[in-house]
């Protein structure tokens, strides 16, 4: 599994520090990828909306709920699944795709398995499908981004341990940096991460200009026009 480049901690810090809407306009501003991709649609909500952003390496696997598992060991052993999560540095976030269609019958990750990942060092959890026995997870500190709650893990089984997944309409590779908060989830480009809160700093001033400038008693349309272009 190849997880490519490291963020130093203290430019880990930095980025919790931002909301993901300013990350995905600084992101804009380098012009690496199209402006409607690269973050989940609304498919995928966050669940603890009080909790701070989010961010963190991804540790990809596959699930299913709906019918019981042709193969495999028993629900309670995970072994295998640990250890892959264990591949990906710290922090971590399991990002699960429910493979069944729709997805969501059934929530894999409740107050036992929160309690496992936040263990194993993960600060997050992602999936296209449920989760449930929130009071506790949310207690645990355990991020949670998902579609669905559900009152049953039905038979919730796990497989293709650190593939490529999509969440959303997000792609994940293994190890991707991801980003979020009650706006959303995105992946961060680490080719650029180093150069986001720069680039952030200087947005929020240039937004703040144009708010203030809209509340005081010098507004009017043409004199925004002129503001505007000074901006560009």
């Amino acid at each position: 599994m190849t997880v490519g480049p490291l963020i130093r901690q203290e430019l880990l810090d930095a980025l919790r520090r931002l909301d993901t809407c300013t990350v995905s306009d600084a992101i804009e501003t380098f012009d690496t990828r199209l402006r409607n991709v690269g973050f989940a649609d609304d498919r995928v909500r966050c669940m603890f909306e009080d909790l701070p952003p989010l961010i963190g390496y991804a540790a990809t696997a596959r699930l299913q709920t709906g019918d019981p598992p042709m193969t495999g060991g028993h629900f309670h052993d995970h072994t295998e699944w640990w250890n892959s999560i264990l591949q990906i540095p710290p922090p971590r976030i399991v990002v699960l795709e429910d493979m069944d269609r729709p997805p969501g019958l059934g929530a894999f990750v409740g107050n036992m398995h929160a309690a496992i990942l936040r263990a194993l060092g993960c600060v997050g959890y992602v999936t296209n499908g449920a989760v449930r026995q929130l009071p506790t997870v949310r207690e645990l500190g355990l991020h949670l981004f998902a579609g669905e709650v559900s009152v049953s893990h039905a038979y919730a089984h796990l497989f293709d341990f650190g593939c490529a997944v999509k969440i959303g309409n997000l792609e994940v590779q293994p190890g991707a940096l991801l980003h979020g908060d009650r706006h959303g989830l995105l992946s961060v480009p680490k080719s650029i991460a180093s150069r986001i809160p720069a680039v952030a700093a200087k947005l929020r001033q240039t937004e703040q200009r144009v708010i203030d400038f809209c509340g005081s008693k010098q507004f009017s349309v043409d004199k925004l026009r002129q503001v505007m272009k000074e901006l560009v």
